[in-house]
């Protein structure tokens, strides 16, 4: 279906044709020029999908904002898909997650996704930025002194600051095995990620599950695991919780990775590594788990953390 979008371009091309020195278009253009004048006038007046609530944004990321190649089967990437708005899944001081269902209109190609946006300056509170983001630095001084003072640019700043780190977060703990959402694709403040759960349900969160002995000694070594590959990655997940870790089919995922801390260039990175280890090893501790695992835990990541 034509597009104005598509008039724009199209009159954009006969412009170009034109001599440099001439403000005359060409008979054949002028005729052109007067029959796309016709077209657009018939156009619908929005350059929305014919379903949904929008075209697939896939398109619309550059290749380095898309997830890890090679891209899951189930991952969407056709030019004429649309995304439907299912509802909100959770919300935040930072970011709303919003669950989405990306459709190829006449076809039975359809997955759920999870599409977290964070919020714009008016309404973001990035009170808690300053620890998280020490070492990590702005690229251009114009755009740390913006954040440091919290005006409206620092603020539309941080908030695609942290969408962008969201995304690379997810991308090399994913690469790194590191149990995550496979990250989708990320453009300007939404990040949009593999949804766990089954069909429209989100999986439970750790708070929320009741583990018999066995399924909780499993969940405690997979906890364990991501937290050493997350640390010989160099990083601290920064707010580790059993409110932000999920249980699906008997896998434990980690979410929220906005605030992931470079434990060598923050100075308070072993500290939020530390605070990661104690936060989750409560919970367990709390259920069975012994006190010395966790103990022993972080020694071993403290020793890890130290490796050149």
């Amino acid at each position: 279906m034509a597009r104005k979008s598509d008039f724009s371009e199209s009159f954009q091309t006969i412009k170009s044709r034109k001599s440099k020195n001439s403000r005359i278009f060409s008979e054949e253009d002028q005729a052109r020029f007067e029959e796309m004048r016709t077209e657009f006038d018939d156009m619908p007046q929005d350059d929305g999908p014919p379903a949904g609530d929008r075209w697939s944004i896939w398109w619309d990321s550059e290749p380095l904002q898309r997830g890890p190649e090679p891209h899951p089967a189930w991952v969407i990437t056709d030019h004429g898909a649309v995304d439907y708005e299912l509802g909100v899944l959770k919300t935040g001081k930072e970011a709303d997650v919003f669950l989405i269902e990306r459709v190829v209109p006449g076809t039975d190609r359809a997955v759920i996704l999870a599409s977290k946006r964070y919020r714009s300056a008016e309404h973001t509170q990035f009170n808690r930025a300053g620890d998280y983001m020490a070492g990590r630095g702005a690229k251009r001084s114009r755009d740390a002194r913006a954040m440091a003072k919290r005006t409206t640019f620092g603020l539309e700043q941080a908030a695609g600051r942290w969408a962008a780190a969201e995304f690379d977060a997810l991308k090399r703990l994913y690469n790194a095995g590191v149990a995550v959402p496979y990250p989708v694709q990320v453009l300007g403040r939404e990040v949009i990620m593999e949804f766990i759960g089954d069909g429209r349900t989100a999986a439970p969160r750790l708070a929320e599950t009741k583990p018999d002995a066995d399924e909780l000694d499993s969940l405690w070594e997979q906890a364990a695991e991501s937290l050493r590959r997350m640390t010989e990655l160099g990083f601290a997940h920064g707010d580790l919780s059993p409110y932000n870790t999920v249980v699906h089919d008997g896998r434990l995922v980690v979410l929220d990775l906005p605030q992931v801390v470079d434990i060598y260039a923050n100075p308070l990175g072993m500290g939020f590594l530390e605070r990661d280890v104690e936060n989750l090893g409560s919970w367990f501790t709390a259920r069975g788990i012994g006190r010395d695992e966790v103990d022993d835990l972080q020694a071993e990541l403290k020793a890890l953390a130290a490796m050149p």
